[in-house]
């Protein structure tokens, strides 16, 4: 599933781009969640939760941070999302390039939904886009869900329970060995920093002497054995090594 941050301080827009992105993906037959933000300030509160985006639509002109200084602020946490400008006035193309914008489109009622369309085709073919997705038969029943969206799975007595990032905050839970699950998501963005936790490194805020700070605020402890390996990934992961 697609995950789309629309961030512009005029509800107009925010609801515009909204429709457009929705037709777009029923006719590519995709799904997609889309959250909005009114300011900069209010996406940029996320900190490296922002990495849970596949694309980010950002308004050029807001207040209080703009949307060249959001965008500089969120390719400090992640190179990986789209980051699609929006605005009334096509004055930033050198800006745009520095954060390495995908579009700019332009507020133009009559335009915007083609431009929409073409923005989007080219995200697509770029990210050439698939699901990434696994089914679990947990005790809650049957449930495909994204990868993504997965913040840390935990291992307690026999049991697993599966923590989920969005505002419903929904946990699921299955009777299976960690260990097996930890192969299964082999190579797909996770870490085991703990016989007790596998943690989505996407949403790893830092990494202390034996704890991982999530994007939410949560401490996990990092066994002393695996810290080592523990800092190694996520260091690797942010691209600093």
């Amino acid at each position: 599933m697609l995950s789309i941050a629309i961030c512009d301080d005029e509800e107009y827009f925010r609801i515009t781009e909204k429709q457009l992105i929705l037709k777009y993906m029923a006719g590519k037959n995709c799904e997609c969640m889309i959250d909005m933000y009114e300011s900069g300030k209010e996406l940029l509160a996320l900190k490296s939760a922002i990495s849970q985006y596949h694309i980010i639509f950002l308004d050029v002109n807001m207040e209080e941070i703009d949307g060249i200084e959001t965008a500089k602020e969120i390719r400090k946490i992640t190179k990986d999302v789209f980051i699609v400008f929006v605005t009334a006035f096509i004055t930033y193309a050198l800006e745009g390039y520095k954060v390495d914008a995908v579009r700019y489109l332009i507020k133009d009622h009559e335009s915007l939904e083609k431009a929409m369309t073409e923005c989007m085709d080219t995200i697509l073919e770029k990210m050439d886009y698939e699901e990434n997705e696994m089914t679990f038969d947990f005790q809650e029943g049957k449930t495909t869900i994204s990868l993504e969206n997965i913040l840390y799975i935990e291992s307690n007595l026999h049991r697993l329970i599966f923590y989920m990032v969005g505002e419903d905050a929904v946990h699921y839970t299955i009777y299976t060995k960690l260990d097996d699950v930890a192969e299964s998501l082999q190579n797909k963005g996770f870490c085991r920093i703990h016989k007790s936790y596998l943690v989505n490194l996407k949403y790893v805020e830092s990494v202390e002497r034996y704890r991982a700070v999530l994007s939410n605020g949560k401490s996990l402890a990092i066994s002393k054995a695996r810290f080592l390996d523990t800092r190694n990934e996520f260091a690797c992961y942010r691209g600093e090594i």
